[in-house]
């Protein structure tokens, strides 16, 4: 990280993300292309950490290469070009969404990019596309703030904090490719008292019907955990590492686009079922 050496460039903005646990993430940016100065970041999204790996030159360099060669960019109205670099020589894995917008009545080409080490390229790979449909949601609102004429910063971080959290909380709650079967519902001898048949038969042919995603809610973090590998027999090994389990301390918010999650009852609002 610290042969990078990126030239000179304004201060550009950043918001600093205090998230609970230790994210995978080194920063998110959002950059533009000046039609006389070049590619130039807007923002920087970064998570507060006691070990700074990248400066703000650094990030702000590695955001540029992003738009680097879009000048001549000919895409159909609308789309949304995902891009997936990794820099070996600096370290970094780099997913970046490239697209055209118009603010203030300038039409330009801009960038939404996540920035993780390149230590969590097989940690990441899974994820990818949950990534990426969060960050195309995330694009296609903005554009409509941005033919509004308004800033999308504060959306685009309402937007980003979430996704940092997401990636977060995999890191550290993720299920894991393998699942022993002793820790499932299934190796229970008294199954009708710890998980009623009729219960259990329900949830897996939902969760085969829904094509293998379900929400599992409950007020006892093991037990849900317990569901939750239940669930994932029925999935590939890659599909488990796109599911979570529950935390015990306090649960996880509702996150779209994984297979099977666990979430606790008490933080989910509105929910009073007691199973």
């Amino acid at each position: 990280m610290s042969a990078l050496c990126p030239p000179p460039s304004p201060a550009v903005a950043k918001t600093d993300i205090d998230l609970k646990d230790e994210p995978p993430v080194l920063a998110a940016t959002f950059a533009y292309w000046d039609n006389i100065l070049g590619p130039r970041v807007r923002h920087i999204w970064a998570p507060k950490s006691k070990q700074v790996l990248l400066s703000d030159g650094e990030i702000t360099f590695l955001a540029n290469h992003t738009l680097n060669g879009e000048i001549l960019r000919n895409a159909e109205s609308g789309a949304i070009d995902v891009k997936f670099f990794v820099l070996a020589e600096k370290g970094v894995i780099i997913v970046s969404l490239i697209f055209d917008g118009n603010w203030n009545g300038d039409k330009s080409t801009y960038g939404l990019s996540i920035i993780l080490p390149q230590s969590e390229l097989d940690f990441y790979l899974p994820l990818h596309r949950v990534c990426v449909d969060r960050l195309t949601y995330s694009i296609r609102k903005g554009r409509i703030w941005m033919h509004k004429g308004l800033s999308i910063i504060s959306m685009l971080t309402a937007e980003i904090i979430p996704i940092m959290e997401l990636l977060s909380s995999m890191k550290t709650h993720s299920v894991p490719e393998e699942i022993d079967i002793q820790d499932t519902v299934l190796n229970d001898d008294d199954i009708g008292d710890s998980c009623p048949a009729e219960f259990l038969h329900k949830a897996i042919s939902s969760h085969l019907q829904t094509c293998g995603c379900s929400v599992v809610v409950g007020s006892n973090a093991e037990k849900v955990n317990k569901i939750v590998r239940t669930l994932c027999l029925f999935l590939t090994p890659a599909e488990r590492k796109c599911s979570r389990f529950c935390r015990n301390e306090s649960s996880f918010k509702y996150d779209s686009g994984l297979f099977v999650q666990g979430l606790l009852r008490k933080c989910v609002p509105g929910c009073h079922a007691e199973r």
